[in-house]
């Protein structure tokens, strides 16, 4: 740890009982980054959804995502998302869960929802240099139409939007840790 987490305490009325922080955003937004580091800050462990998702089917998430269509994994992202019991975790989440509200009713559950917001330039770039990442994309549509589509959903069902960019995932993390350490 960068023992950094001391310097940060989650205000109580920021928090569910369960005491978690989620993260949303775009897919290459830097949520599993960015948790990483909000982890190091608060001395809480951090998961990344898609991970899950991986380990229960025990294939990649760009092979999972090229067997189903659009909607098949999205009700079975949504599924996986309705199981998650913790406490006190740091949740990344893959950048399709907005398209269930049943997936966001139990994510704000577990905590405040943080929204990383990235300009679209950035999120071409980077899902450029990582062609492999599973993507929830139906055919035809491009990657600006996802964003845009997904845009309005993040913003909707944000407790607090951090911006996200080229800086440092510390930088992004330490803003959303002094926003949740705040008296509300």
């Amino acid at each position: 740890m960068n023992g950094n987490f001391s310097l940060y305490k989650p205000h109580p009325a920021r928090l569910t009982k369960a005491g978690c922080v989620v993260i949303i955003g775009m897919a290459a937004s830097g949520k599993t980054t960015i948790g990483r580091e909000l982890s190091q800050f608060f001395g809480m462990p951090q998961i990344d959804s898609d991970n899950l998702i991986e380990s229960m089917y025990g294939a990649s998430l760009q092979t999972i995502t090229e067997q189903m269509d659009k909607e098949e994994f999205l009700d079975l992202e949504s599924t996986v998302i309705q199981r998650i019991n913790l406490h006190r975790t740091i949740i990344s989440t893959g950048g399709s869960v907005v398209y269930r509200d049943a997936a966001m009713g139990h994510l704000a559950e577990l905590g405040p929802r943080v929204y990383i917001a990235v300009p679209l330039e950035i999120i071409l770039r980077r899902i450029a240099r990582k062609p492999e990442r599973g993507l929830a994309i139906a055919p035809g549509q491009t990657v600006e139409d996802l964003y845009n589509e997904r845009r309005e959903l993040y913003e909707k069902y944000a407790d607090f939007t951090s911006p996200g960019g080229e800086a440092p995932a510390a930088d992004y993390a330490r803003r959303i840790a002094q926003w949740l350490s705040e008296p509300v």
